[in-house]
């Protein structure tokens, strides 16, 4: 015999529309609102997807789960399951949770040690700390003992209240919604016996959000599983297949391996199921704890519901009582959870028997594989042009030496990756060019030359190529500009860290708005020289300056010194630039190297950008003669000769005494390691102008100018002398790069994260 409390008559019928289980009635009216809801979700889930509202990266890893529907599919046990397994693999592990009901706004740890008494806890404790954090985090410390559990109304304090407890990987209850705290793996649950109830979102159903929403999640586990069919089973995987891949379906199922006697304490360690029972609960699913009582073989003679998470008070249990007498039952039956809801100091006059439920899985092994594989560190550096994807994959080499379990791979936006597959980093992006290589803002006419190309199919390329990283990366690791921080925030919705490699206050510092972005939107942003970060500091973004990152490339310690310095006097590089351009600028470094070898005989290296094509080049060389000899290749016409150099540029300024050079990047990494530039009067070296002072000398664009310039330095020691000092003082040392890769690993916990993930798959043996 099946009751409802009186007053629950109304609850009644809006959980049997709300299911599914009746039509809608007087309950249509709730439509309006349910259709505002799911629109209120999804405009909040898009703000998080695109950085609008961004999440926060924890500094301990975090495993959420959750659900999309309002309670009953058995998230307590699952997470009790979770932390052992967990704690089996040798790890010490935390819960955060919300706490329904309880009252507490700031966070409060709570254990097993919490209770006290010979048996645990008193019921004076329960009621105490129940009033406070709420029911099932008190179930799950007494079933966890050594597992602390943090409650409040927000959990990224909770987390930094168990981060002081050395805790290795947080297990955070019912967060699939939470999406202010971001987290390293999803698990989703869903019931099987009522999966998305009438298919509304609340209030005109039981969902929190659409079933669309899975495809957010890292793994989807169908609850209950023995509780259905085996072809409704499989019509619910293939529903849910819709959103996620088969891979990511799991089942699980409940058992109970266990029955305890309450008498106001628990009594004794274990007891037999009864035969027959009153039955009351105060749960998400009560259809379903009466079918594991029945599979139990307990015949239920009356049963009793109330509200999730209801607090019992004295006049229920009287009636309880009561209805226990008069059906003459051999004993009351409860959920595990109902015994935290009984009024303070309340006795039974006949014992209380509970189930003590718990979760496991049907394929245990697959799940901890796949679970491993999601806890693995992703990490992608982003990068915004070809002196940027040269400090890129650097970064991204220090970072697989500093991890060597992480998955470390790149993001360039500008040109097709070149440095980074040098260095045997994958690369995510979508690998395009354009006719001026990622450099728009000095000339309108090179703006409208790559919308032509497809600029805008380029960008939206590239945010649909973070949009299939959403989710699995750490906090993506930018060098460039703001621009590239907006686009790795807004295609992956997290707060990146800007390695500011394009402003400075020597070229005019950044914008107002840039300034109001980085404050806002960065996690941290590292400078090229110290004014730069004071700059940024006093409109309050977080910014430091550990050395300029350009210098970085110069004492990269896999780069070999190469002799290359000939008899002819002095030693000249010539740097074509890494963009397309190059093919055609190349003809004005050759034409000056001639006149300049009429002036002065020198020796000459040419320093081929890995973006360039040889062919191509060598096509834009005519009269030049080409020739190998040992290990160079070159040119050759008249007296002048010219070699070719393929590898890093820091590897050959040691014997320069002179740089002529039309790039960007290269040229500053010259000037700050003491060799002299000329370059060309143009509106992007007038900007450079400013950040290298006297080291570098512009002049008109023609060979003339350029081989007078050159010879004029190369001629004058002392002024040569003025120039090196000028460029080492101007870009300033190494030790940016460095400095990301120790903060990643101290303040934001990616060692952590590694450590984590070495332990696991060692433990699973995977």
């Amino acid at each position: 015999m099946r009751t409802i409390i009186p007053g629950m008559s109304l609850l009644k019928s809006y959980l049997a529309f709300a299911r599914g289980e009746s039509g809608p009635g007087l309950w249509a009216g709730t439509y309006p609102l349910g259709l505002t809801a799911r629109g209120v979700v999804s405009l909040r889930n898009f703000a998080y997807d695109h950085g609008l509202v961004p999440p926060v990266e924890p500094p301990v890893p975090v495993i959420s789960v959750g659900n999309i529907t309002l309670g009953g599919t058995n998230k307590t046990p699952f997470v009790e399951m979770l932390c052992r397994m967990l704690r089996d693999a040798g790890l010490s592990v935390g819960i955060v949770s919300r706490g329904y009901g309880g009252k507490t706004a700031d966070p409060v740890v709570i254990s097993s040690d919490s209770f006290t008494g010979d048996d645990g806890f008193s019921p004076r404790d329960i009621s105490t700390l129940r009033s406070l954090v709420g029911d099932e985090p008190l179930l799950l410390a007494s079933r966890l003992p050594g597992v602390p559990v943090a409650v409040s109304k927000d959990r990224l304090r909770d987390i930094e209240a168990l981060s002081g407890r050395a805790v290795d990987v947080i297990v955070a209850d019912d967060a699939f919604q939470h999406r202010r705290m971001a987290r390293d793996a999803d698990i989703v649950l869903v019931d099987a016996c009522c999966p998305f109830g009438n298919g509304w979102v609340a209030p005109a159903g039981i969902l929190r959000e659409p079933p669309a929403e899975l495809s957010r999640a890292s793994l989807v586990v169908i609850t209950k599983s023995d509780q259905v069919s085996p072809e409704r089973l499989k019509e619910l995987a293939e529903e849910i297949g819709r959103y996620v891949g088969e891979e990511k379906i799991f089942y699980s199922r409940l058992s109970v391996p266990n029955w305890r006697r309450w008498e106001g304490r628990w009594c004794g360690e274990k007891c037999p199921p009864p035969r027959t029972a009153l039955a009351f609960s105060a749960i998400g699913s009560p259809e379903s704890f009466r079918r594991t009582l029945e599979q139990q073989g307990v015949e239920i003679l009356r049963e009793r519901r109330f509200k999730d998470h209801h607090r019992y008070a004295a006049s229920d249990m009287e009636a309880l009582e009561r209805a226990f007498a008069e059906c003459g039952a051999e004993a009351m039956v409860c959920t595990e959870k109902d015994i935290y809801n009984l009024p303070a100091g309340w006795k039974p006059s006949r014992d209380i028997l509970v189930p003590l439920i718990s979760t496991g899985l049907d394929d245990g092994e697959r799940f901890r594989e796949s679970l491993v594989k999601l806890l693995q560190p992703k990490i992608v550096v982003a990068s915004n042009g070809y002196g940027e994807d040269s400090m890129g994959a650097l970064l991204a080499r220090k970072l697989r030496e500093r991890y060597p379990g992480a998955a470390v791979s790149s993001f360039p936006i500008v040109g097709k990756g070149e440095h980074y597959t040098k260095e045997g980093i994958p690369v995510d992006s979508v690998p395009e060019d354009s006719p001026s290589g990622g450099v728009i803002k000095y000339r309108f006419s090179d703006l409208w030359r790559d919308l032509r190309s497809g600029l805008l199919r380029s960008i939206a390329r590239q945010i649909g190529a973070w949009k299939k990283l959403r989710g699995t990366i750490r906090t993506p690791l930018c060098v460039g500009d703001v621009y590239l921080l907006l686009h790795a925030l807004w295609g992956q919705g997290q707060l990146p860290v800007l390695v500011a490699t394009a402003k400075t206050v020597y070229l005019s510092g950044h914008w107002r708005l840039e300034r109001f972005i980085i404050k806002r939107r960065s996690r941290m942003a590292w400078t090229r020289d110290r004014e730069t970060a004071e700059e940024l500091l006093r409109s309050g973004a977080a910014a430091r300056f550990d050395g300029n990152p350009i210098m970085d490339l110069t004492c990269d310690n896999t780069i070999k010194p190469v002799s290359w310095g000939g008899e002819k006097g002095f030693s000249v590089l010539l740097l074509p630039g890494s963009r397309r351009r190059a093919y055609e600028d190349v003809r004005l470094l050759l034409d000056a190297a001639e006149l300049l070898n009429g002036m002065t005989p020198c020796s000459y290296l040419m320093v081929i950008a890995p973006t360039l094509d040889m062919d191509e080049l060598l096509a834009s060389c005519r009269g030049w003669t080409p020739f190998e000899e040992g290990e160079w290749r070159g040119i050759r016409k008249g007296g002048a000769e010219i070699l070719f150099f393929f590898g890093a540029l820091p590897a050959v300024t040691g014997d320069a005494h002179l740089l002529i050079g039309l790039g960007g990047t290269a040229n500053q990494v010259c000037a700050g390691m003491g060799v002299p530039v000329v370059s060309i009067e143009e509106k992007g070296k007038f900007v450079q102008k400013k950040l290298l002072g006297e080291s570098e000398l512009l002049v008109p664009p023609t060979a003339k100018d350029l081989a007078e310039g050159a010879a004029k330095i190369l001629t004058d020691e002392d002024l040569r002398s003025r120039m090196a000092r000028e460029g080492r003082e101007r870009l300033g040392g190494p030790g940016a790069l460095d400095m990301v890769v120790k903060h990643t690993a101290e303040k934001m916990g990616w060692d952590l994260r590694c450590r984590l993930y070495r332990t696991l798959k060692k433990s699973w043996d995977f």
